[in-house]
């Protein structure tokens, strides 16, 4: 009997000494992967990226992001780069533009009106049309009117979806295929010194609130780069082939709502 007691006393001393031991290197593992992450969360250093706009360096988790590029604030955001592109916008850069003849600067903004296919905006999203076309990316057979305008090369600066959304093609730097045959006040080729803007819309429907909206912080982006500026309608500088942006847009809500001085607008307020 005393023989078995040894025995069993010997087992459960065996038992609990294994058992410590296991826990102990369960710990030992469990501190060696702790310090292995924390050591490698040291050693891996965080990726820098650059500002759109000033160029500046910085953590990628301190940068705004939109789309693909990075930028160091807001602000930035809001400004027009180097290049001439705006960072709040989405760019989708159109082959359709020139040089602007002897760098001149834009002293004029040109708003227009587009729908593709025409009219159909009022039942559907059809923006992603316009951007197709202003990058000469359009398909010929999803509809028949586009058939009619395959071959035609063109673009403007901005485009302002109904939803408000805001696309950049062109540089402001650059000359955009917008006006064609114009004269403001009496000054000819309007592509070589103006900003074209186009809003969805065929100007037979009252363009929507987000639009304006998104026209008006537009605009004040480009006074702060182009503080000259004044504003006509396609209408105003061409005025025997074109009626856009038509007699639904506001002109007297733009100015106002722009903080704009009546006299930016040689053309007078009056919807026409």
């Amino acid at each position: 009997m005393i023989k078995w007691l040894f025995l069993l006393s010997g087992a459960a001393l065996f038992y609990f000494w294994l058992k410590a031991n296991r826990q102990k290197m369960s710990k030992n593992g469990m501190h060696s992967q702790s310090h292995s992450r924390v050591k490698a969360k040291i050693s891996t250093p965080e990726a820098m990226v650059q500002c759109q706009y000033c160029k500046i360096h910085l953590p990628q988790s301190e940068a705004t992001f939109i789309e693909d590029r990075f930028y160091c604030s807001k602000e930035h955001v809001n400004k027009i780069d180097e290049q001439g592109w705006l960072g709040s916008t989405f760019w989708r850069v159109s082959p359709n533009y020139d040089l602007r003849p002897n760098r001149a600067t834009p002293e004029l903004v040109v708003l227009h009106h587009i729908s593709l296919p025409p009219g159909d905006f009022q039942k559907r999203s059809c923006t992603h049309f316009i951007v197709d076309f202003f990058q000469n990316k359009l398909d010929s057979s999803a509809h028949p009117y586009f058939r009619e305008i395959a071959d035609q090369k063109v673009s403007s600066h901005f485009l302002i979806s109904r939803v408000g959304e805001v696309f950049q093609f062109v540089s402001t730097q650059n000359k955009a295929w917008h006006a064609g045959v114009s004269s403001f006040l009496g000054r000819e080729k309007c592509n070589d010194f103006s900003i074209g803007i186009e809003l969805e819309g065929d100007g037979e429907c009252d363009f929507e609130e987000n639009q304006y909206q998104a026209l008006q912080m537009l605009i004040s982006q480009l006074s702060i780069q182009y503080p000259n500026l004044q504003f006509a309608g396609h209408s105003d500088i061409a005025p025997n082939r074109k009626t856009d942006p038509g007699l639904q847009f506001n002109w007297k809500r733009f100015q106002e709502k722009s903080g704009l001085s009546v006299e930016k607008f040689p053309y007078g307020l009056n919807s026409r």
